[in-house]
């Protein structure tokens, strides 16, 4: 007797996943980072709550596109402000990636009220709720600007790394509210999960460059296409960390998977200051009007950060040349650079 067929596989659906243990949660999914982490997700078998304040197609058309988001995304309109939607979002996840952070469109009149508390509030919603759900683990998005500023007690040429801390006060001081909102978040995470027994480890990822999903350009690639069109603004001649966006993907992916992965992990492969960055822009992109070697300001370079402990863990990264041929590249295709529209520094990035 012949052999029964065996029976054609069906598509792979959210409560498929949910028994094997792999549907999670990203918030702020269709931001620049969130993206390319719900691609890379949904690449890997996962199934993906994405979470987003606004779900109209404007906003999330990218995100239907992609393999496998037919079946395995589902996107929920929330709040980080509103501990409900956040929530009904991880309600069935085992798993949490926190990248959303409210940043305010309009100044800042009251940074306490409009950017320091949302900052720490969204996150402890976001954590009593990944408790309520009994996640595995949740995945806090820092950044680099919780390392690097002004670090009290820190020896100016010691290699920056996780337990090295931007001193809050002194950003406080500068009124750079932004590093202020990453620091008191991010330390407000990792003490909650050592109150609650919530296992919780975040990323420090440096400046994000790459192609984008996203249809809005986010101000680390104008950070980028400002050096290549030029403009009227000052910038200081810092020592830039760069990471590649995809990368930054995969490092979250592998905090989240990895056993050993405890506490704060620094992203920040790649540093170059503004003068060296504008040189190699210049020899391997000629023609453009390029910002002025005068708009650069002088500025002493502490010790650059060290990206070790995610190394350890077995992540690797694209060269920098890549990174910024890609990013180059992608912003000329979708005529970010041709457009004639008036360019300028983000002014977020004059602050950290």
């Amino acid at each position: 007797m012949a052999p029964m067929p065996m029976p054609m596989p069906m598509p792979m659906r959210v409560e498929d996943n949910a028994v094997s243990g792999k549907t999670v949660c990203v918030t702020g999914a269709g931001g620049f980072i969130g993206s390319w982490l719900v691609k890379l997700l949904l690449s890997r078998g996962y199934a993906v709550h994405g979470t987003l304040r606004d779900i109209g197609d404007k906003k999330t058309a990218h995100l239907s596109r992609l393999d496998a988001a037919a079946d395995n995304l589902k996107l929920f309109k929330a709040d980080l402000l509103d501990y409900d939607t956040m929530a009904a979002a991880i309600a069935g996840c085992h798993g949490v990636f926190h990248v959303a952070t409210p940043v305010p469109s309009q100044k800042l009149t009251d940074p306490e009220l409009q950017m320091l508390g949302p900052a720490v509030t969204g996150t402890t919603n976001v954590l009593k709720a990944a408790s309520a759900a009994n996640v595995q683990r949740v995945v806090v998005v820092s950044s680099m600007v919780a390392v690097e500023i002004n670090p009290k007690d820190w020896p100016h040429g010691k290699i920056r790394d996780e337990n090295c801390w931007s001193d809050q006060e002194f950003c406080r001081s500068i009124e750079s509210w932004y590093p202020v909102a990453k620091i008191t978040a991010e330390a407000a995470a990792l003490e909650y999960g050592r109150e609650t027994g919530l296992d919780v480890v975040s990323l420090n990822p440096s400046l994000v460059f790459g192609p984008m999903l996203q249809p809005t350009v986010n101000a680390s690639n104008q950070f980028l296409i400002y050096f290549l069109k030029g403009g009227p603004d000052l910038i200081r001649d810092k020592l830039w960390h760069l990471v590649d966006v995809r990368d930054v993907a995969e490092a979250l992916l592998l905090v989240y998977e990895a056993p050993g992965a405890a506490g704060r992990h620094i992203c920040a492969p790649h540093f170059i200051t503004a003068r060296e960055l504008l040189g190699l822009l210049k020899s391997m992109y000629p023609g453009y009007p390029y910002i002025a070697e005068e708009s650069i300001c002088d500025m002493d370079h502490p010790a650059p950060m060290t990206s070790g402990k995610l190394e350890k863990l077995g992540w690797s990264c694209r060269s920098l040349r890549d990174t910024i041929t890609d990013a180059v590249d992608f912003c000329r295709e979708a005529g970010f650079l041709e457009d004639g529209a008036p360019c300028r520094f983000p002014p977020l990035l004059n602050k950290i």
